[in-house]
């Protein structure tokens, strides 16, 4: 009997890198995400196929069940490794996952561009928690690792806020419909960031957190309420001069757009993926005509 699992991407409006230290973030699941679909196969395999948002298969692998203990596999492949990693883990935690002689034909489907940073990772470690009747929290902390809001995306269908209070995630649902929605697009920089050198980069130059992060629980309550756009301006402008503070970088505005009017805000691990851009006219020809040709409007990309 086939099973099928699917997973919410995301976008963390508020608190990034400080999150990881208690800070209080607005996060919103997407409309695109991941799939994954687990079928009987050969027995004492897993065939494990990925497929992008083309349709077009761009991994493939078959793993060995050794002896239904543990998931092993002879491997020079990076992506092989680290999917035996995680299956190794979520074994760990559940040890009666692929603890039979049996076998699975796996097949995961992204609905988004895999350079998105919509969570190709989360989305993945969530549906195989499901798979495995397993906290997904858990997996991600023995495999991944960050700061958990990205599966708090991947199993809510609202914006939500996150924190964490001695390492333990608090999620809790919240109404996010600000009046001025239509004002706010997302912007693709064409290149994907990596969250785990994001993360390291912050340890190594946060300074003034526990100040900050107070000063970023404010902002996260006040954006929820906000009814303004002129408000949301100054919300994300005083945001980027926090965070550009604690991490010691330079707010993409100022490095890429220096010119554009209206405010812009990144979203996650600065340096790439998507950044929030709050405009009052249609901004799609300004970031087009700088080579910045994904712009996608709120409605179209927020659950």
């Amino acid at each position: 009997m086939k099973q099928r699992f699917y997973s919410n991407g995301k976008l963390l409006i508020t608190g990034e890198y400080v999150v990881l230290d208690g800070a209080n973030a607005l996060a919103v699941p997407t409309k695109y995400g991941q799939t994954l679909e687990i079928e009987p196969f050969n027995q004492g395999t897993l065939l494990w196929q990925s497929f992008n948002s083309e349709n077009e298969l761009w991994f493939t692998d078959e793993i060995h069940i050794n002896e239904g203990f543990i998931i092993h596999e002879s491997t020079n492949n990076a992506i092989s490794t680290r999917l035996i990693e995680i299956l190794n883990a979520a074994k760990q935690l559940n040890p009666d996952f692929l603890n039979k002689k049996e076998g699975f034909k796996v097949s995961t489907k992204l609905n988004f561009p895999n350079n998105w940073g919509l969570g190709t990772s989360s989305t993945l470690i969530n549906n195989i928690a499901q798979w495995a009747n397993i906290d997904a929290f858990k997996l991600l902390k023995f495999t991944f690792g960050g700061s958990g809001y990205d599966i708090a995306c991947a199993q809510h269908n609202t914006p939500i806020t996150y924190c964490l209070q001695n390492k333990t995630p608090i999620v809790e649902a919240v109404s996010f419909l600000p009046e001025f929605k239509k004002h706010l697009y997302f912007v693709h920089l064409n290149q994907k960031q990596n969250s785990r050198d994001g993360i390291k980069h912050y340890k190594n130059n946060r300074n003034n957190v526990t100040e900050i992060i107070a000063k970023i629980n404010v902002i996260t309550l006040k954006i929820i309420s906000c009814k303004t756009l002129n408000d949301f301006f100054k919300l994300i402008n005083e945001h980027e001069t926090l965070i550009a503070e604690i991490t010691n970088q330079t707010p993409v505005k100022e490095r890429l757009f220096s010119d554009f009017n209206g405010s812009i805000k990144s979203l996650g691990a600065w340096g790439g993926d998507f950044v929030l851009v709050a405009s009052e006219n249609n901004p799609s020809k300004y970031f087009k005509n700088k080579g910045f040709k994904t712009v996608i409007n709120y409605n179209d990309m927020i659950l």
